[in-house]
């Protein structure tokens, strides 16, 4: 009988870094020294509160505000420092690059399908590509702009037409016409930069420790940054936030969502875990069977893409609301427990602490920092605020590697945002957990669900 032990044996070590599991171990140890430290020095805060609020809020607030959250931030911090990025060479698999075929998910978008084939037009992927419009009944020009933009350009084209309302429908039609082995999904506002998709196939035909990659997730940076005040502070979140987390996850095999706005998946795969389910976070969901029955969750942050973010609040806080459900989507479709790799295991719990940091956020750190503005400090007392230096030295590290690692090595120059950073700095959370709790009461109420 193969035993765990026997496994981890089998394993090759990679050539750069340590195991996963011992990465693990090492930051769990840092990570539970930090939070204890954090809950021993804290304890005067913990009695004053205790004094005014009672024994259980004592514990109850810097739960929400300063423990989870530092144990959270600490875990991602550990990860960071102690994780290398080692870049593949982009050298065919196998000695032949496979054909991919490329799926836009689209449904009314002649605003910016046009550039978003183009931008397929240019790839530089040495294999054959097709590119298939996954038309969702489109009745604006969405389906004659791509067609002629395709044929233009020459390229391999076709589309699928799918009248029942829904993206998941769209997809599923589209990936029964697939042939080739590898399938990309793009949005229909995301556009890919020329070396992206080559950067994927490598990452998502590559076998850390000889293990399957089932997905690998792209990276998305925003394309309008400067349009308004929430996509400055969008910006920021994409470079640092959500880049940032999908390279912790990976860092353990794991990435929790390869998004439908720009990830790479085995066909064969994606057939086999029946398709995009019907699901208001179809890519979460989806991610979340690849992993539990088919292989590894891959990120590559070098696969580049930018996406186009909502421009005004109420678009954004709708949005939000939407991912904020798909995570509850998938943690009920897929529990992380039954996950059959512990560090996936782990790795997908972190989740359930998301939303203890909203509620926390939304319903004690705020009134607190209304409180401490009247001259009554108990709440926002410097035990909390001890996480903003934290956080920014997270950033500080993450802005770093991403300027090194990827920004430099692609030619990428970021417009300067340093008004987006500090309102994503202080103020972003609150829109953001706002929007997400709506997420969740929509996922326990069971409301209609929409695609936009």
């Amino acid at each position: 009988m193969t035993t765990a032990a026997s496994v981890f044996a089998m394993r090759r070590r990679p050539s750069v870094g340590l195991r996963p599991t011992e990465r693990f171990l090492l930051v769990g140890l840092m990570t539970a020294a930090y939070v204890g430290f954090a809950v021993w020095v804290s304890a005067p805060w913990r009695d004053d509160i205790e004094q005014a609020l009672g024994p259980v809020m004592a514990w109850v607030i810097p739960l929400s505000i300063a423990y989870v959250p530092g144990l959270v931030i600490g875990f991602f911090m550990f990860t960071v420092l102690l994780t290398r990025y080692r870049p593949l060479e982009l050298v065919p698999p196998d000695g032949e690059w496979p054909p991919v075929t490329v799926l836009i998910a689209a449904w009314n978008e002649e605003h910016a399908i046009e550039r978003t084939v183009e931008c397929l037009a240019a790839l530089r992927y040495p294999g054959p590509i097709e590119v298939v419009l996954a038309d969702n009944n489109s009745t604006d020009r969405t389906a004659a702009l791509a067609a002629a933009t395709a044929a233009r350009h020459g390229l391999h084209y076709r589309r699928v037409l799918e009248p029942s309302a829904g993206k998941h429908f769209a997809l599923n039609t589209a990936l029964a016409t697939v042939t080739t082995p590898i399938v990309v999904t793009v949005d229909a506002d995301t556009f890919a930069m020329p070396d992206s998709v080559t950067y994927l196939v490598v990452r998502l035909a590559a076998r850390p420790q000889d293990q399957h990659v089932a997905a690998c997730a792209g990276a998305l940076i925003v394309e309008n940054p400067l349009a308004s005040r929430i996509t400055r502070m969008q910006a920021w979140d994409y470079r640092l936030g959500i880049n940032g987390v999908k390279r912790m996850q990976a860092a353990y095999n794991s990435a929790l969502v390869a998004q439908g706005a720009f990830s790479a998946y085995w066909t064969d795969d994606v057939r086999g875990a029946g398709g995009w389910p019907d699901a208001i976070g179809e890519d979460i969901v989806l991610t979340w069977t690849l992993m539990s029955d088919y292989g590894l969750i891959q990120y590559e942050p070098r696969a580049m893409c930018t996406t186009v973010v909502p421009e005004r609040v109420k678009v954004f806080m709708s949005q939000r609301s939407r991912w904020a459900r798909g995570m509850f989507e998938g943690l009920k479709s897929r529990p992380p427990h039954h996950q059959p790799r512990v560090l996936a295991k782990i790795v997908a719990s972190i989740d359930y602490l998301v939303p203890v940091l909203d509620f926390g956020y939304v319903f004690f750190w705020l009134p607190g920092v209304v409180l401490f503005v009247f001259g009554y400090p108990l709440i926002f007392s410097w035990w909390s605020m001890l996480l903003l230096p934290v956080t920014v030295v997270l950033y500080g590290l993450l802005r770093r590697w991403q300027d090194r690692n990827v920004f430099r090595q692609l030619d990428i120059h970021p417009a300067a945002n340093r008004r987006g950073f500090f309102g994503y700095l202080l103020g972003y959370q609150a829109f953001s957990s706002v929007a997400s709790l709506r997420g969740y009461w929509q996922f326990a109420v069971g409301s209609a669900r929409h695609w936009r």
